[in-house]
């Protein structure tokens, strides 16, 4: 299995060589979960799973869980099944390039939410004000919002970055209602700040759009329309680079269907 996949790992499309090195790294992970939870683990979509069997020419997916449980029970003496091409691979791959290629893939993914998009930037064009809200490593994800949307703000559209301070954010929200539309940005651990706005504003009648990392997250839970982006990274931090590029998704759908 190690030897198939490190064949071709080099010609894979960025999504396919994530999976692939993960399947490589954790074979006794891939024996033992499902392939949604493989995918979460990996920072990719759960189609992407599918897609690498098929670039190997497997049947499907549980073919390849089958190879790598095949490839644990040969395991001699606790060594990893891919031990003959452990110090191969870990000469050829920098950490840099195996960081760009799980930032590629996860940027990748986002196309395969173009209806959930779609949607968003919908909502998003018939809005009357926007406000964009994320707190902590979220808040520079709004702003990015609000910069772009500004951009392209016509007529009497007010375009609002609203502060992560509690009594702020409700000071500028106060007078939101129908027609408004509020973005909001959190990833796990979620900010009880973020959720009690996206909560008010749509108790006011806000329609809320939330850029999110699970679909059964609190923002999910509130949003009217909500966009999953992958947080998961190669290192100790959350990555935010795939919700910057939903928010750039967004602006420019939203161009496309603003009058």
């Amino acid at each position: 299995m190690a030897e198939l996949l490190v064949g071709q790992v080099e010609n894979m499309p960025p999504q396919l060589r994530v999976a692939a090195r993960f399947i490589l790294d954790h074979p006794k992970d891939v024996a033992l979960m499902s392939m949604r939870q493989q995918a979460h683990q990996a920072g990719v979509s759960p189609s992407t799973m599918m897609r690498l069997a098929r670039w190997l020419g497997l049947e499907g997916y549980q073919e390849l869980r089958s190879l790598c449980a095949r490839a644990l029970r040969e395991t001699i003496a606790g060594e990893p099944a891919r031990h003959c091409i452990e110090k191969d691979r870990a000469s050829r791959y920098s950490t840099a390039g195996v960081v760009a290629d799980a930032l590629a893939a996860q940027i990748s993914s986002l196309g395969e939410y173009a209806p959930q998009f779609i949607a968003a930037a919908g909502l998003l064009a018939r809005s009357r004000n926007l406000f964009g809200f994320g707190s902590r490593a979220a808040y520079p994800v709004a702003r990015h919002f609000v910069h772009f949307m500004s951009l392209m703000a016509g007529g009497n559209r007010k375009v609002t970055l609203v502060s992560d301070m509690a009594r702020l954010s409700s000071d500028v929200l106060l007078h939101a209602g129908s027609g408004d539309v509020l973005l909001a940005v959190g990833m796990s651990p979620y900010e009880h700040t973020t959720i009690q706005v996206a909560r008010r504003s749509a108790r006011q009648g806000v329609g809320v759009v939330a850029i999110t990392d699970s679909s059964v997250s609190p923002l999910a839970r509130i949003a009217q329309e909500t966009i999953i982006v992958t947080s998961n990274s190669q290192s100790f931090f959350r990555s935010m680079a795939p919700a910057f590029a939903a928010v750039e998704i967004l602006a420019a759908l939203t161009a496309g269907q603003s009058k």
